[in-house]
């Protein structure tokens, strides 16, 4: 199967991609194993979550017999290994680094030790509980954990070429068939998590099994055909006395298993599993032109970008199962916004890329990816956002039990640890995500500097993108093809006066979908400038909690204040205008384009030291300079308040 062959050069990318190799693979290695001297955070204030270690790959050595014990962790605590792995095995195919292979061969061992002669394969319940296996479906995450390990198989098999792990998969997907399906005897319903949907799609993609597609499908149709599935499950393990908890009625919507999925028009529930759900919808549909599937998941998707989404490409709205909530329900300070909900976003905008061309696919996916993503890792590689907020005053994260989970500092790691493997996965695999094809034309979706070649109509084209953002825009586009191809090059929201040359004459385009189509014969060279204005952003009237303020942005970034270089109470402050783009370079930020603008601050006068209330007076203001930085920098430099939206005078 033709894949991309692409080599990122970006300085801003790179940045990112080698400390994924350099410190993050290492350091979560060496977390996965227990050998960090490191604070386990809780992700918020819960005394369910496990922290005193990591524990992953002990459990897998219990399972495989080389020790003994009890599992520890969540009960999905073999994605992070798995996620771990696919990492790795992204870092490796573009290193081809002995040592990380030596590391990588080591768990597939572990892996191919582990897995019982059935195909089994799930640490906890083969440890500690042997007798509930897919018995308790609607939290078990047996299947989520399988299809992390199949898109870990599929990354180690592209990299190394070794079938040792697709061959683990394969037998485990027999296990899953054997047990689920619509025959008599067989289990009728889908894992709480999603995620083995979309991973049974990769798999058919490098093994072309059919089987795999139609057991993805399969678990998609069964979905919220009995909603009262889960508690059935717990009602028959109560019966035959294995299981200790009583039966009680699960939250079918947190779960999106309250109606079948082709009836359902809105994001709702756990916002990750939302995401993951809809790109495998998605995708399913593409391979199997299933149109219910594709219009429902085009439902979800309008629901979601316009009216659940925030500016930074964030989503899920509440610390309370980690959901979505209700149509322009945006709190800045209270959201939950989880960085594998942005990943996952990502998932499902590539996913409908492949179904219809629409511009707006790779608009949502840059916003979540420059944003929201790469919020969640911190400029050193060690230190993590489970939580991706818009506002933040760090003595209420403290001591406000209703934002314990919005942190003002990175953590090292999480109790609940999949946000940092799934970023250093994604970071490490970018280049699936520049381009797409669709009704015989190539599409440019990402600007980021890279050479290579990309699969287009069973060929193969060379390209190269050579990318600026900082003064004018510019972008150096080199396209050869076999043939004769049609291109088509995205508009950016954040982009103006679109021009583009050809050995300095200009060449006609039309705009359709979003997309300046421009006809490739053979070779190309495009220069393509654009202005990169600042742009200043309002919400919806009816997102309660930004009327009156505006957010900035300038190219894909979305900027933000913070107390580092604007001091506290910026609640205080409005602005005014004068904004303007400034290139700076910070010790630790390192080189960015920051915003400075003229506001103000609101003076509190000597009446406010002994009153909490008083009698209306015209409020005072002083004029302040202001400093905007992008988002996905902040907390990098100290612990303080930060502030996405503005109030804007």
């Amino acid at each position: 199967m033709l894949g991309s062959k692409i080599e990122i050069k970006d300085e801003f990318w790179k940045r990112y991609i080698d400390l994924i190799m350099t410190e993050m693979i290492p350091f979560q290695w060496n977390v996965l194993n227990d050998l960090e001297d490191i604070k386990i955070d809780k992700e918020r204030d819960d005394a369910n979550i496990p922290s005193e270690k990591s524990h992953a790959i002990e459990n897998f050595k219990i399972a495989a017999g080389r020790t003994e014990g009890h599992h520890y962790g969540w009960l999905f605590q073999d994605s992070d290994v798995y996620k771990w792995l696919e990492s790795a095995a992204n870092v490796y195919k573009i290193t081809k680094d002995d040592k990380l292979n030596d590391m990588m061969n080591e768990v597939v061992e572990l892996i191919e030790e582990a897995q019982e002669d059935d195909g089994y394969l799930s640490t906890f319940y083969q440890i500690d509980a042997p007798e509930l296996k897919f018995r308790k479906l609607y939290e078990s995450h047996e299947l989520y954990c399988a299809g992390h390990l199949m898109e870990a198989a599929v990354a180690h098999y592209q990299a190394t070429g070794d079938e040792r792990l697709i061959n683990v998969v394969k037998k485990f997907v027999e296990c899953i068939q054997n047990h689920f399906g619509s025959e008599k005897g067989k289990i009728k319903g889908a894992d709480g998590h999603q995620e083995i949907e979309l991973a049974l799609v990769k798999l058919y993609e490098v093994t072309k099994d059919e089987s795999y597609l139609k057991l993805s499908e399969w678990f998609l149709e069964i979905r919220g055909q009995d909603p009262d599935f889960y508690k059935k499950q717990l009602e028959e393990n109560d019966d035959l006395g294995i299981d200790d908890k009583k039966p009680f009625q699960v939250n079918t919507v947190y779960h999106q298993a309250h109606k079948p999925v082709i009836e359902q028009t809105e994001a709702v529930g756990h916002a990750v599993r939302l995401v993951y759900m809809a790109a495998a919808m998605a995708d399913v549909a593409y391979y199997t032109k299933n149109d219910k599937l594709f219009k429902a998941s085009k439902r979800i998707w309008k629901n979601i970008v316009k009216k659940r989404l925030y500016i930074t490409g964030g989503v899920g709205s509440t610390v309370h199962g980690e959901a979505f909530t209700f149509d322009y329900d945006l709190p800045n300070d209270t959201m939950y916004c989880e960085t594998c909900a942005a990943i996952g976003l990502m998932f499902f905008a590539k996913a409908m890329m492949k179904n219809e061309v629409d511009a707006e696919y790779a608009h949502v996916m840059e916003r979540a990816l420059y944003n929201s993503v790469i919020s969640g890792m911190a400029l050193d590689g060690k230190h993590f956002f489970y939580v991706n907020p818009l506002e933040v005053n760090s003595e209420s994260s403290q001591k406000d039990p209703g934002k314990s989970h919005v942190k003002s500092t990175r953590p090292s790691w999480f109790g609940c640890a999949c946000c940092p493997p799934n970023i250093a996965r994604t970071l490490t695999s970018l280049e699936k995500y520049l381009y797409s094809e669709k009704d015989d034309a190539l599409y440019v979706n990402l600007f980021m500097d890279h050479s290579g070649t990309v699969p287009f109509n069973n060929q193969e084209v060379e390209v190269e993108q050579k990318v600026s953002f900082d003064d004018e825009g510019s972008l150096v586009l080199k396209v050869e093809a076999p043939n004769t191809l049609t291109l088509g090059i995205r508009v950016p929201t954040w982009a103006e006066n679109l021009s583009i040359k050809q050995t300095g004459s200009d060449v006609d385009y039309e705009v359709v979908d979003g997309y300046a189509m421009v006809l490739v014969e053979e070779t190309l060279t495009l220069k393509i400038t654009f202005d990169v204005p600042v742009i200043m952003h309002q919400a919806h009237p009816r997102v309660r909690d930004d009327l009156g303020k505006v957010a900035l942005q300038r190219g894909p970034f979305v900027y933000c204040m913070e107390e580092t270089d604007n001091e506290s109470d910026l609640h205080l402050m409005r602005l005014k205008d004068h904004i303007r783009a400034e290139k700076v370079s910070d010790s630790v930020l390192g080189s960015h384009v920051a915003l400075k603008a003229l506001g103000e601050k609101r003076v509190i006068d000597e009446e406010w030291n002994n009153a909490l209330y008083r009698n209306y007076k015209e409020p005072v203001y002083e004029e302040k300079d202001l400093t905007f930085i992008p988002y996905h920098l902040w907390a990098n430099r100290s612990v303080g308040e930060m502030m996405v939206w503005v109030v804007k005078k």
